[in-house]
């Protein structure tokens, strides 16, 4: 179990480990919006301090934004003022346009420095004991966000050889990214892969996990935690992520934690999986404590589990359920 020093000590003193996926919820408290946090380091931090200051999770991630590399490569992207940043479909050729992505050096794009210097403040302001987690894109959900999701999961089928050539492209641009956040001081890199989902676990392993896996090499080499997510249900997968190689996985509230838990290694963690956009977002604070007490309650006798949500919370969550559901994972005995 690679999760840091912190997170070893927890676990081996029989503690709960609490780490929403959480950011949206405190923007507008904290003074400032989505699209500034995105790209402005400081008004990133607004966000952090308010996260830290409100809920002191065990782990504080980074925004999370899937159009960060995807950006720096040159695809249109929408930045609306209180929505995350989305990346526009984009027409895609190989022979046109893969030398040319391949010549990019996505370090030198502002955004990317943005979350860099987000996490060097981070572990400058942030307590010991709370971990750093940032995010990157997955190789194959970034060749979807290039060529359209559909065309990937089309030509994965059709033309493997050259999609392969547009997957180890944005592996190579996802390891720089990588290496970035870690000297920048990330504690935990989260690889996102929500196209994953679709695929078979056939394709699942050669289309997501090979290209996932060198991600994971390069964390631990650093002592550095890899946490794969992948959003929906992908108890269809899970047999593959067994054998994956990451420390973690974050899966969402369609999987059933309690059928995960006996296919998934102890070596691995669980991570999750509360539904983002259920109780928390339209509940009461008592309608959240009981879905959180419910979770941990079937994840009574499972070590290997981090209380957490299935996926990022979205802005319209209430800031008091959030503090529900983690007064709720405090006060609920380990």
């Amino acid at each position: 179990m690679n999760l840091s020093k912190t997170a070893k000590e927890k676990f081996n003193k029989g503690e709960r480990i609490v780490a929403p996926l959480l950011g949206f919820p405190a923007v507008k408290a904290a003074g400032t919006t989505i699209k500034l946090a995105q790209q402005n380091a400081e008004e990133h931090m607004k966000v952090i301090r308010r996260i830290q200051k409100i809920w002191s999770p065990d782990v504080i991630f980074t925004l999370m934004d899937l159009s960060v590399e995807a950006n720096a490569l040159g695809r249109e992207t929408y930045f609306p003022p209180f929505e995350a940043a989305t990346v526009a479909g984009m027409d895609y050729k190989m022979e046109r346009d893969l030398s040319v992505l391949e010549n990019i050096n996505i370090l030198d794009d502002g955004r990317l420095q943005s979350y860099a210097e987000t996490l060097r403040r981070m572990k400058k302001e942030l307590p010991e004991n709370t971990l750093r987690a940032a995010y990157v894109t997955g190789p194959y959900t970034l060749a979807g966000l290039i060529m359209g999701t559909e065309n990937a999961a089309i030509q994965a089928l059709a033309d493997p050889e050259d999609f392969h050539k547009l997957c180890q492209m944005c592996r190579e641009k996802i390891l720089d990214y990588t290496r970035l956040l870690i000297e920048s001081g990330a504690q935990m890199v989260a690889v996102l892969d929500p196209s994953a989902m679709m695929l078979s676990p056939d394709l699942f392993r050669k289309f997501a996990l090979e290209y996932v896996n060198p991600i994971t090499v390069l964390c631990h080499e650093h002592d550095v935690a890899a946490i794969l997510h992948v959003c929906g249900n992908t108890e269809h997968l899970l047999g593959e992520m067994n054998v994956s190689g990451v420390d973690a996985l974050s899966l969402d509230s369609d999987v059933d934690f309690t059928k995960a838990a006996k296919v998934i290694d102890e070596k691995i963690v669980l991570i999750g999986n509360l539904c983002p956009t259920g109780k928390i977002m339209s509940g009461s604070p008592n309608d959240v404590r009981q879905d959180v007490e419910k979770l941990l309650d079937s994840m009574e006798n499972v070590p290997n589990f981090i209380l957490s949500t299935g996926c990022d919370l979205p802005p319209e969550v209430p800031e008091e359920n959030v503090s529900a559901f983690m007064k709720a994972a405090r006060n609920k005995r380990v």
